[in-house]
């Protein structure tokens, strides 16, 4: 288990102390400073978790995301990002702390529409396609939920259409390609309708090509969107604010330009932009402003 940072929680989980929570750097969500009005879509509070064995990853997490906000998570390798990501549906829960999405806690009888209001989407994308098709996996969870019929089917069509994929329901998921078997985890999530999508390293492993198509896909969604990433240059094209999380706590909140801006605070916390790249120049290019 990491170094106590604080004081002992319910379940075993140290929760930060006045100190530690001080250190973290934190930004407003509305632009230049100026607290968004927009009503929250996530609010995380002093979340801390330890897995059963022992350790603790979490160490009192605070994170408000607006609705309709596109936010990067980023960190080193260890730092406990899938591990949040994961407390937002229910998949793992609160040692010490608390989760609320649209103003409801993560808890209790309303999981499941927790579940359907948060889609989650793996880096793998084979753990979500299981069916003999695509379109019978991308039935299957609005079936659990009841929807027969028409209504299912149009539910099917929307989906794929929304990832590029019209036309692929009868098809195998193991005939796709690696980019478009990621898009149709996507559509197996958009099929719920869910107002927060989160997705776990959306770009790894993918061509370019497969890269660009599916950000073509998520930068045309109309919902929250949440990103763990490796993938810097992915994080600014697609998300205007990204945080830092590392050791369990969020380490910087602000706009993604800034942050990979920072040579000092990239240094700190273990992360490197590719070779050549430039997150200046890349916003000159077009047409944009480092903050």
């Amino acid at each position: 288990m990491k170094a106590a940072r604080g004081s002992a929680g319910s379940g075993g989980v140290v929760v930060p102390s006045e100190a530690t929570a001080s250190s973290q750097v934190a930004a407003p969500s509305g632009s230049a400073g100026v607290p968004d009005a927009r009503p929250l879509a996530v609010e995380i509070d002093g979340l801390a978790f330890a897995y059963p064995d022992g350790r603790q990853v979490l160490f009192g997490v605070d994170l408000a995301i607006t609705r309709g906000e596109r936010v990067a998570v980023l960190g080193p390798n260890g730092a406990g990002k899938t591990t949040l990501m994961l407390h937002l549906n229910g998949i793992l829960t609160a040692g010490a702390g608390s989760v609320r999405i649209e103003g409801m806690p993560v808890a209790g009888p309303q999981m499941r529409e927790i579940r359907r209001r948060v889609g989650l989407v793996f880096q793998d994308p084979d753990d979500q396609l299981f069916m003999p098709t695509v379109g019978q996996d991308v039935a299957f969870g609005p079936a659990n939920l009841g929807l027969r019929g028409p209504e299912l089917a149009d539910r099917v069509a929307d989906a794929l259409s929304a990832v590029g994929l019209a036309g692929h329901a009868d098809r195998p998921p193991h005939h796709l390609s690696l980019g478009e078997r990621r898009r149709a985890a996507v559509a197996t999530v958009l099929a719920m309708r869910p107002d927060v999508l989160v997705l776990d390293e959306p770009s790894a492993n993918l061509d370019p090509a497969g890269r660009r198509e599916l950000a073509e896909v998520l930068g045309g969604l109309d919902l929250t969107l949440i990103m763990v990433t490796h993938d810097l240059p992915y994080a600014l094209q697609l998300c205007a604010r990204s945080v830092i999380l590392d050791q369990g706590v969020i380490a910087a909140d602000g706009s993604t330009a800034s942050l990979l801006g920072d040579e000092e605070l990239m240094a700190a916390h273990r992360l490197e932009l590719p070779f050549g790249f430039n997150p200046r120049h890349v916003l000159t290019d077009s047409g944009g402003a480092m903050p």
